[in-house]
């Protein structure tokens, strides 16, 4: 889909979003060819932006920060040796020390940012580093993605 031909429903936003660099990074992140395994979007005034891509989760985490409300995108390798799937998650951050005013606009910023970032396993609410950790979040998109295969080992 060309990024600049949008459904109707895309039109209309409350918060300035630059939605062609969003779709853009959101299109790379999906492409089992581009090596590009997340996106993070910020407030740059009064518009939310894509402040960052990459490929290497440690990078990714570094920018949720206490003061920061962030919208991060992730691709996560799940399934065994014989059946790989590229699972995806949302992740809404609002730092622990975010002011209330701030913290109360993100449902409704993040209601825009959903009208481009549609498709992913999981999405998760967070304010403590612990909940996007890799492996917290790989658990969260393996549980609700249905059967997981591998070792045979059930984990309790």
């Amino acid at each position: 889909t060309d990024p600049k031909h949008y459904p109707s429903h895309l039109i209309t936003l409350s918060m300035p979003l630059d939605r062609d660099a969003v779709y853009d990074a959101y299109e790379a992140v999906r492409d089992d060819s581009n090596p590009m395994s997340w996106l993070v979007l910020k407030y740059e005034e009064k518009t939310i932006v894509v402040a960052a891509t990459g490929t290497d989760y440690d990078e990714f985490i570094t920018h949720f920060t206490d003061d920061k409300r962030v919208y991060g995108f992730v691709r996560l390798e799940t399934g065994d040796e014989l059946s790989k799937r590229a699972k995806f998650a949302l992740i809404t951050w609002v730092g622990q020390s975010v002011s209330p005013l701030k913290k109360a606009k993100v449902s409704t910023d993040k209601a825009d940012v959903k009208k481009v970032i549609q498709s992913y396993a999981k999405e998760i609410l967070a304010d403590d580093l612990d909940e996007v950790s890799e492996s917290t979040i790989m658990e969260q998109v393996i549980a609700v993605g249905g059967a997981n295969y591998g070792t045979g080992v059930r984990s309790k």
